[in-house]
């Protein structure tokens, strides 16, 4: 990778970043909603101590609400915007300009981590300073690791759905559709409990939200035995981001459906 492919990587993913917040659909999925569904939660549920030495409620809500941010920052967003530009001929139209492929996409990529840095911040900051929740910073190394790992797995994933959005106007409809009744299932919302019917559980095992979700919690729960290092769980999300990747390299559309 030569400086001047970095330098055209960092202009790329400028001019991204940009378009962005230049979209209000985007920007409202991307940022506001996880925003909202952490206030509503916490207005739902409350802020009590879980127990009399702590932690709050909300301790149980940030890391679900910063999973719920990096899906959509990088899996429901990124596939969007690749879906509009393939059904409206600008991948196509790139592939013949001296931009190289990997870079055009890179900005789309590098975009999705930044965002995914931005929301883990904000989520943060704004579960210490209006519901008093705590950050573990012994946890913070597995945390920015569970990040990379994740940002890295949904990219992929959202890429690999391309495939099988049919135009641009489906492509929100049909992610969200797709990401919002796992957000459910997945300890996105509200964390599993014993009361959680075995089957819920099961089926959140199997698909990656969850393990990204039970990954953050570890920074945030004083009260959890988990490790620091999840494993298993960012093991589990790997696999997932293999067969996304080889999904993409094997079936990646640059020119229009019709």
């Amino acid at each position: 990778m030569s400086s001047r492919g970095l330098r055209q990587l960092a202009a790329q993913t400028r001019v991204d970043f940009t378009l962005l917040w230049r979209n209000p659909l985007a920007s409202f999925f991307t940022v506001v909603l996880p925003l909202i569904f952490l206030f509503v939660l916490t207005a739902l549920f409350g802020n009590e101590l879980v127990t009399p030495a702590g932690p709050r409620l909300a301790s149980r809500f940030v890391p679900g609400i910063i999973a719920l941010s990096v899906v959509q920052a990088s899996f429901v967003n990124l596939a969007v915007v690749t879906v509009f530009r393939r059904e409206t001929s600008i991948l196509k139209r790139v592939r013949g300009t001296p931009i190289r492929p990997w870079v055009f996409m890179g900005g789309l990529v590098a975009t999705s981590y930044a965002v995914i840095a931005l929301m883990a911040v904000l989520m943060a900051l704004i579960g210490w300073a209006v519901y008093d929740v705590d950050l573990l910073w012994e946890a913070v190394p597995g945390l920015i690791v569970t990040l990379l790992i994740g940002g890295a797995v949904f990219c992929a994933l959202g890429l690999a759905f391309t495939n099988v959005v049919p135009n641009e106007t489906s492509g929100p409809p049909f992610l969200n559709l797709v990401v919002l009744p796992l957000y459910f299932v997945s300890d996105v919302y509200v964390p599993a409990s014993d009361d959680t019917p075995r089957a819920i559980t099961l089926i959140g095992d199997i698909f990656p939200i969850r393990h990204l979700a039970v990954a953050l919690q570890r920074g945030f729960d004083p009260l959890t035995d988990d490790s620091l290092w999840p494993l298993t769980n960012w093991l589990v999300m790997a696999a997932w981001g293999v067969a996304g990747a080889l999904i993409v390299t094997r079936w990646f559309r640059w020119t229009p459906r019709d």
